[in-house]
């Protein structure tokens, strides 16, 4: 199977029709399913141009509208670099500036695709509620009815204004690290939809014909994404000049590896995607599972141990000690793959294999801080089940353990490690896992606080107790004796 896409000069001026909004004018987006688009319609035409919408920042649109839509993607490889330029973008805004805008392109006919990419975070998915997160301000905010401030609101408003006007079918894809993230953004959505309505704030009252609506004209199809798509620097404007020789504010980098796996459900057309090597198939969990469980998790746990150990790339954490791939290795094969059945598709070997030649890559510059970042959201998604797993069958996953206790080392007490090396990651929960680790001296105390109390993770990880232990064991090692003790002391644990 083709896991990397050969990429080839794009078109170098935009489609003349758009089909498709994007909500989030990230880097990745620009990278990942912009690339796909460009690359479909190469080679078959259609009115699938990208309306890009960025949440609150000037940055690239100002950028795409300067270029007339066009901006490079650098291939980042340390030996045969390269640049592509895209013009796929049509139009481009802020939705902070221009709320209605976002709501008019959603209700639009000519749209046929939302595509969106957040963080975790960006859900506002409830461990504990298993639903929206209502207690946090920006969802109260759009419940009451005020100018969306989340993807989450923009998506109800929109929908809302879509059926009212009967512009037809739509699909709504997200494209992130959200486990089984098109079920749960339709659930969100629809919460959402019946919250406004249960305020009074809503522009209509007729919230079951619109969710009766939804059911039926829009769909939520789920997805895997994969390529690693580090921030952007000064170095890759002067890349992006070198290799295509235009002065590019909006330069992206990324890998040269690239993956999209899809549901699909498209009920009023999409791109040919597959053309460009998109993955359609039934079993996106499989996909998705390999990835949130092998790959992201992998990759959190090298950024936590690099912040420890004062590294500023993920590329030189796995290369400045042979036991930090054996523990992450260990992690993989041991803690992980066991937890669910790899697409059948896929060589596990190799595939493994892969990721660490992608985790070493140092010219993709991935940083540690970068990684690290929306941790509590993305930990809770990708290590709650698997140590139940293991907790129901009496095990105990040591990989897992390490992970959670470097992530509560760096985020409970941010002298832990020389942020002036290495930046920090940045958390919405920072402050109250700071005082967290204020609280409590005690590292059973804290691991509790943390795991259990808080609301970040499932209160289910209490039914773990051998494992939350070794959690509270690992963070003692790793502030009394270092990250290469907890290492040890991790992999002695995982071989008994």
């Amino acid at each position: 199977m083709n896991t990397s896409m050969e990429m080839t000069p794009l078109p170098s001026h935009p489609p003349e029709g758009a089909g498709i909004l994007h909500l989030g004018l990230g880097n990745f987006h620009r990278a990942h399913q912009a690339v796909y688009t460009a690359k479909a319609l190469e080679h078959q035409n259609g009115p699938w141009g990208i309306v890009g919408v960025a949440n609150q920042s000037h940055r690239i649109v100002d950028a795409l509208k300067e270029q007339s839509g066009r901006y490079s993607v650098l291939t980042l490889d340390e030996e045969h670099p390269r640049g592509d330029v895209l013009a796929v973008h049509t139009d481009a805004f802020v939705a902070a500036e221009e709320p209605d805008r976002v709501t008019a392109f959603i209700a639009d006919p000519a749209i046929k695709i939302i595509t969106l990419t957040v963080t975790e975070n960006g859900y506002y998915y409830s461990q504990v509620s298993q639903g929206l997160d209502r207690d946090a301000e920006a969802i109260q905010h759009d419940i009451a009815g005020g100018a969306p401030r989340t993807v989450i609101g923009q998506l109800a408003r929109g929908l809302r204004a879509r059926w009212q006007a009967d512009a037809g079918p739509l699909a709504v894809v997200s494209c992130d690290n959200m486990n089984d993230n098109g079920n749960v953004l339709q659930a969100q959505v629809r919460e959402m939809i019946s919250a406004m309505d249960e305020s009074g704030h809503a522009e209509s009252h007729a919230s079951a014909d619109l969710l009766a609506w939804i059911k039926e004209h829009v769909a939520f199809p789920c997805t895997m994404v994969d390529r690693i798509v580090p921030a952007t620097e000064e170095r890759h404007s002067s890349m992006s000049r070198e290799l295509t020789g235009l002065s590019d504010a909006a330069a992206v980098p990324a890998e040269p590896f690239t993956m999209w796996v899809l549901e699909d459900k498209f009920p009023a057309g999409r791109p040919a995607w597959e053309i460009a090597g998109a993955i359609f198939t039934e079993d996106v969990a499989a996909y998705e599972l390999l990835k949130l469980r092998v790959l992201n998790s992998s990759n959190s746990l090298l950024s936590y141990l690099g912040l420890l150990l004062g590294k500023d790339l993920i590329a030189e954490t796995l290369r400045s000690d042979p036991q930090v791939r054996t523990v992450v290795e260990h992690m993989m094969r041991t803690d992980m793959l066991p937890t669910f059945a790899a697409p059948a598709a896929i060589d596990v070997d190799k595939y493994v294999a892969e990721l660490f030649d992608r985790f070493g890559n140092a010219a993709v510059g991935h940083r540690s801080r970068q990684v690290g970042s929306d941790g509590s959201s993305k930990l809770a998604v990708r290590i709650t089940e698997p140590v139940l797993f293991h907790a129901e069958r009496g095990r105990v996953p040591a990989g897992l353990a390490l992970l959670a206790a470097s992530y509560i080392r760096v985020f409970t007490n941010p002298a832990s490690y020389p942020a002036d090396i290495t930046g920090r990651p940045e958390d919405p929960w920072s402050e109250r896992l700071i005082e967290a680790g204020r609280l409590h001296q005690d590292p059973q105390d804290l691991v509790q606080a943390v795991l259990v109390d808080l609301g970040i993770f499932s209160e289910r990880l209490a039914m773990a107790p051998q494992w939350l232990r070794l959690v509270a064991e690992l963070l003692d090692t790793l502030e009394t004796e270092g990250v290469a003790s907890a290492i040890d002391a991790a992999l002695a644990r995982g071989r008994d």
